[in-house]
């Protein structure tokens, strides 16, 4: 055998011992995406489920925004949750309702179940933020069987007590932005001349109400420089007055006005987390009453919050969790 065989030979036989010795240049791990559609009764529902471990189903509020705000905020999750995230009927990918009547908090819970039993997932966990906390309560007092853990996050269980609170937020604007609120509704909050306004906000009412109203509460810690309060189209506002009601942000007289579950929640048994910022639009006594009703119920309130808590303080949120569920 010549030097140059030898040689190749030589080196043959350390790759392979180069390559189980030397350390991989490669991620921790891979979580990859698993996304579809579920029929629910004639509905298409969008889900988009990633990570690994125990089943953690996520619902959003709005009503009729969609599982995109929580993204990137709650991805550090998935590295022991097995993430479902879904868009309720009638917002972000799932299938729009020709009848508005079909948008209920009633039916929206049995897709919640459809989906659980179209991914053939057992018990789940449920994070519901916002309306999805209402949701979530919904489907806790229906469901429970199939429940292993809730997290009501930012969110009210009487839509008498949450008015109440919207009535001391007007009371703490100024008194211009107070009496300009006030005129923009009594002239009517829905445009009727630009296409783009049509069936939807104004664009001055949103400035004033989202804008200038509601802001202080949505964000405390990391206010988000590039929000931009007309920017709304990925609403469903169809949904969004059937729900929420036609009579401006400061008021629930839509169908939602019908959750009133307080007193019904000493029947929730399974282990309860609530969360709420400091400064949340779900004002926190809303999350005291019901960590009051829910025997065993752990309550958090994160400092220097607004209503996005996974936003101001994503850490506090994401670990606030995560320890509740291992």
């Amino acid at each position: 055998m010549n030097k140059i065989n030898s040689f190749l030979l030589s080196l043959c036989l350390a790759v392979p011992v180069i390559a189980q010795s030397a350390k991989p240049n490669a991620a921790d791990a891979v979580y990859p995406i698993r996304e579809g559609f579920v029929d629910t009764h004639g509905v298409m529902i969008y889900y988009m489920s990633t990570g690994k471990g125990e089943p953690l189903m996520i619902l959003h509020g709005g009503p009729g925004a969609s599982h995109d705000y929580f993204l990137p905020y709650l991805l550090p999750l998935m590295r022991h949750h097995r993430m479902i995230f879904i868009d309720e009927r009638g917002s972000g990918r799932s299938q729009k309702l020709e009848n508005p009547s079909g948008y209920t908090v009633e039916n929206m819970v049995e897709d919640v179940e459809a989906v659980r039993q179209a991914l053939g997932l057992g018990k789940i966990s449920v994070l519901g933020h916002s309306y999805g906390g209402a949701l979530a309560q919904a489907y806790a007092l229906k469901y429970q069987r199939n429940l292993s853990h809730l997290i009501l996050a930012s969110t009210w269980s009487s839509t008498v007590a949450m008015n109440q609170v919207f009535v001391r937020m007007k009371q703490n604007m100024t008194p211009e932005l107070r009496d300009s609120i006030d005129k923009l509704e009594g002239e009517g909050l829905f445009g009727h001349g630009k296409d783009y306004e049509k069936n939807r906000y104004t664009n001055a009412y949103m400035i004033a109400a989202w804008g200038e109203g509601y802001f202080p509460y949505v964000y405390h810690n990391r206010p988000d420089p590039n929000y931009d309060p007309i920017d709304q189209g990925k609403t469903s506002w169809d949904l969004y007055r059937e729900m929420w009601g036609e009579h401006g942000e400061f008021v629930i007289d839509g169908n939602l006005k019908t959750v009133e579950y307080t007193d019904r929640l000493p029947g929730i048994k399974v282990p309860t987390l609530i969360i709420a910022g400091d400064h949340d639009e779900c004002d926190p006594s809303l999350s005291k009453t019901m960590h009051a009703k829910i025997a065993g119920s752990k309550l958090v309130i994160l400092p220097s919050s607004g209503h996005m808590t996974f936003v101001d303080q994503p850490r506090m949120f994401v670990e606030a969790v995560d320890s509740f569920l291992r």
